[in-house]
């Protein structure tokens, strides 16, 4: 059974919950994403796997998870990046927020979301039940198609991402 760590508004931590049950009930826990840009600036996307619990198809920033109870977020983040992309790269924290949206199967997303940039352009060898596509896309175009096609990307994604502009911050990482 996999748990996640409840926190309130401020991240502090308040207790645990089985991961499904807290995606059922809505409790906000903490989360992160991971966006990884080659050294022209492109980002690295991924098509979730058909068989994830949920979004399943979706498009989604490299990758995002939840650390365990015991677990610093950034030790999560750069597991997560091995179990699901197979790659290793530094990554630093560079924003956080909290978002709540309705996802399919019935489950809910209440997160404190913390993103994390980092650097990586060589080609991908990722774990095929997590990835079923990827490709690196310059962020205009991303951004463009977020808009004309928002069904075909995840919810946080979609909120994430406008955290591009509002972190200011150099992709030199």
């Amino acid at each position: 059974m996999e748990e996640v760590i409840l926190v309130n508004e401020k991240d502090e931590r308040i207790g645990t919950m089985e991961k499904m049950l807290a995606h059922e009930k809505s409790r906000l826990h903490r989360a992160f994403s991971i966006f990884i840009f080659s050294e022209n600036g492109d980002m690295l996307i991924h098509q979730r796997a058909k068989e994830k619990y949920h979004s399943g198809g979706l498009w989604t920033n490299a990758c995002c998870s939840h650390p365990r109870p015991g677990e610093s977020t950034h030790e999560a983040a750069m597991r997560r990046l091995d179990e699901e992309l197979r790659i290793q790269c530094s990554i630093k924290e560079v924003y956080s927020f909290i978002y709540n949206a309705e996802l399919d199967h019935g489950l809910k997303e209440h997160e404190f979301d913390h993103v994390y940039f980092g650097q990586f352009s060589d080609d991908l060898n990722p774990n095929a039940k997590e990835v079923m596509n990827w490709k690196y896309i310059p962020i205009s175009v991303l951004k463009q198609e977020i808009i004309t096609s928002p069904q075909l990307y995840t919810e946080w994604f979609k909120i994430a991402i406008n955290g591009l502009e509002e972190a200011k911050i150099s992709l030199a990482i």
